[in-house]
This record gives structure tokens, sequence and C-alpha cells, in this order.
């Protein structure tokens, strides 16, 4: 059931890349249960973004308030940040989502593999249970990451682009995962370049230009004229038809 509180905040928020200011001024909060788009330009500031939400990037500035366990935070970086050379097979990948609470160096206990098992289940990977990373499909292997997300019991989940060069049949079940984690109360920020997943997926949306951010519903994207838009770089702005 979502709820109407927040334990993610951004407060005064200022994040920098070397020396170079990115964002400045943030201010907002991420309700529980809601799933908001973060859209922008390339170069605007969404990775940084993500990487102080994360506690990856220091603020010079400000702060980010977070009450979600560090062990319940989870990240899902775009599929080219995958090692995919590293011998790791599915199962191996999804198990990996109970170090955080758990740790790494104990043995898995019955519960935790029927837990795997069920998850991959849902996400429809059992077949690929002992395949190999590398030897996947971008769809597979975003299904197998989303697995990981499901077994660490993710309260805080922030995803860039994860539809990005995936099959449609992926798309349909990533999407019904990540309602159902909002539907249970978590905090999701996904990366989205398309607006009809924009539509179809996120309640709430912050758009990143010049170094600020604005929040919004999502509504008001969809229902302001296309020469008006203030997303003009998401897919769909001007024809209307394709995908990212």
């Amino acid at each position: 059931m979502a709820t109407q509180t927040a334990r993610l905040r951004l407060c005064d928020l200022q994040l920098a890349q070397g020396s170079r200011t990115v964002l400045e001024h943030i201010n907002g909060e991420f309700r529980d249960g809601a799933i908001t788009a973060l859209i922008g330009a390339n170069g605007t500031g969404k990775s940084t973004l993500i990487q102080g939400i994360m506690g990856m990037l220091k603020p010079i500035a400000g702060r980010v308030e977070c009450s979600v366990p560090k062990e319940r935070r989870a990240w899902l970086p775009q599929q080219l940040a995958l090692d995919l050379t590293f011998p790791m097979s599915v199962e191996e990948l999804v198990m990996t989502g109970s170090w955080p609470s758990h740790g790494a160096l104990k043995g898995y206990c019955a519960a935790h593999y029927r837990k795997g098992r069920e998850i991959m289940s849902r996400l429809g990977i059992s077949h690929l249970a002992h395949r190999p990373l590398g030897e996947l499909s971008g769809g597979q292997r975003q299904r197998a990451l989303i697995g990981r997300t499901l077994m660490q019991e993710a309260e805080l989940l922030l995803l860039d682009e994860p539809f990005a060069n995936v099959d449609s049949e992926t798309v349909e079940v990533l999407m019904t995962v990540l309602r159902d984690m909002a539907r249970d109360g978590a905090t999701i920020i996904v990366v989205l370049h398309d607006m009809e997943q924009l539509s179809r997926l996120a309640s709430e949306a912050i758009v990143l230009a010049g170094g600020h951010a604005r929040w919004a519903p999502v509504e008001s994207f969809l229902q302001q004229p296309i020469a008006d838009s203030p997303a003009p770089f998401l897919t769909h702005a001007i024809s209307g038809v394709g995908s990212c």
C-alpha cells in the first residue's frame, strides 16, 4: 500500500563533478510508494544526481536526507557499466542481492535459494539460472539485475535507463515488477527518455535543466502542447511514435 510519507529529501543540494558545479539549490522530496521519472537532456546532471542520492558523490553544499537503511538502497546502472566477462551465472547474480543484509562471505541457506528461485520464476528467467551473464541478451540481463534488487528487498531503487536495448516483453515484465514494488511502499526513481514509458510508469517527474530541477506531475507534461513541452528531448515529443 503506497504511503504519503517521504524518507528521501533533497535540501538545497549542490553537486559538482571536479571543479564544475553541475546542480545547485535542489529542493524536494520523493514520496514512498511513488515512481518518479528523472528526465533531462544529456549532460544536465541525471547521473550526478543519482550519485549524490546514493552517497557516491559528496555534496559541495546542502544535503541528502534519507532514512532508508543502506542495505535496502539499490542502484541499477546502465547495462554498459556491467563487466560481462566476470564469470557469474544468473542465479549467482540474483543471490548477491542478499549480500547487503546477509554478508558476502556467508553461505546461502535453503530459504535464500527458495526465495531466489521464486524471484527468477516471477521474472521468467528460471531456465537461465546457470547461464553466464555474458551469454544473455540485453533483456535477459536486465531481468536478472532486477532480480537482484528483489532479492535485496530494496526500499529505495534508482534505475538508469532500465528499458534501453531490451525487448518489449521485458519492458512489460519490468514495469509490472516496479509497480508492484511501489505498491509495497518502495521509493523508485527512474531515468527515462521515452514519453510513452513515462506516461505508463511514473506519477511524478523531475526535469533537470540549466543546473536546476523542477518537480511536476507527469500529467502536466502529457497535457501541454508540443511547442510548450518542458521536455522536448523525450522520445515521441515530435513524432509521437518510436522508442528509445
